[in-house]
């Protein structure tokens, strides 16, 4: 269902564009139920953006019929007279015939990173002020054409981004950084250097800032078993991060540690930190979602516009069958507006 638009200015709400994801998995019928919630769509003015027998599909697997407001590109969406319902602004990127339900395939592939881009390039010409995604996959974007390990580095690439970024991932306000990420644990010693963990607790810091939170308690995790055991399991927290823990203390930034990985995330859940910088991608990972699987985000930290995504993947295993959990979402969804807010 459409609505004509209407060309009288609308309230000062960020615009936050919100995609399908992979065409195979999950993603249509989870932003269904996204954007059939009217407290969630209070938060912002939101442009859908995807293909129009996706979308149908995606409510029907969801058995939801949610309202739109058509529109013919991303510049009508800002001056929208009534943000109540969504727009819509249909795209044609890949065909039914195309897509095999739970299969990973280049064409779906392919639709994701077209649909992302003309995301990005409206957030760079200021029409759109954040991006939250579906669940993607990752193999399907390299069969359809992804040149990096992973959609953040395209995000950078495609942004221009010349400095320091990493992925965030979130819960229940708890944020993770990681000095590497989706690399063979053979090479995480090749990453472990004082300026990676300053940049990496620096830009957490002021990330949760953006985020709302004006004074984060950020603590940066071990390396080596038992923190090293004064070096007898290793010494890179000797050599490496307590000296970079210093040198954000003299850069009047209050981050703590390192503390052992293996407890730091009891500080967490005690209520204790607001951000933990991890060394690799599980040692934060797996913690995190065994504390609340289906509530996590993904935020993309150090690019210039923010863009979240639920921390879960495309769920091939329960694709079409209406049984998507929509809350790690709706979380993406709500950093994507508060980040949009402060960009305003």
């Amino acid at each position: 269902m459409t609505e004509p638009l209407s060309q009288t200015a609308g309230p000062a709400l960020p615009v936050v564009a919100v995609t399908l994801g992979d065409p195979a998995g999950i993603g249509p019928e989870l932003v269904a139920r996204l954007l059939a919630r009217a407290d969630l769509l209070a938060l912002a003015n939101v442009v859908l953006v995807g293909d129009a027998w996706l979308w149908d599909e995606g409510q029907a697997i969801a058995g939801l019929q949610v309202p739109t407001q058509r529109v013919g590109s991303f510049a009508e969406v800002r001056g929208r007279s009534s943000t109540a319902m969504p727009a819509f602004l249909p795209m044609d990127t890949v065909r039914p015939e195309q897509v095999v339900r739970a299969q990973a395939g280049a064409a779906g592939g392919a639709s994701v990173l077209a649909v992302l881009d003309s995301c990005m390039d409206a957030t760079l010409a200021g029409h759109i002020d954040a991006i939250t995604f579906a669940p993607l996959n990752k193999h399907a974007m390299k069969l359809g054409g992804l040149k990096h390990e992973d959609e953040l580095h395209h995000f950078a690439q495609h942004l221009g981004v010349t400095g320091y970024f990493c992925e965030f991932n979130t819960l229940n306000g708890l944020w993770t950084s990681r000095i590497s990420s989706h690399v063979p644990l053979k090479d995480v010693p090749k990453y472990l250097d004082q300026q990676r963990i300053i940049d990496a607790a620096s830009l957490i810091y002021k990330s949760l800032q953006q985020s709302g939170n004006a004074t984060p308690r950020v603590a940066v995790a071990g390396f080596n078993p038992h923190n090293g055991d004064g070096g007898t399991c290793g010494r890179e927290e000797i050599d490496i991060i307590a000296p970079a823990v210093q040198k954000l203390a003299a850069l009047g930034l209050p981050v703590q540690g390192p503390f052992p990985a293996d407890t730091i995330f009891l500080k967490a859940r005690a209520g204790e930190l607001d951000a933990i910088v991890t060394m690799y991608h599980d040692q934060g990972q797996i913690a995190i979602k065994l504390m609340g699987f289906s509530q996590g985000v993904t935020v993309q930290g150090g690019l210039p516009i923010p863009i979240t995504t639920p921390a879960h993947g495309t769920a091939f295993d329960i694709a079409g069958q209406g049984k998507a959990n929509v809350d790690a979402t709706a979380n993406a969804f709500k950093i994507a507006c508060r980040m949009g807010q402060a960009r305003l």
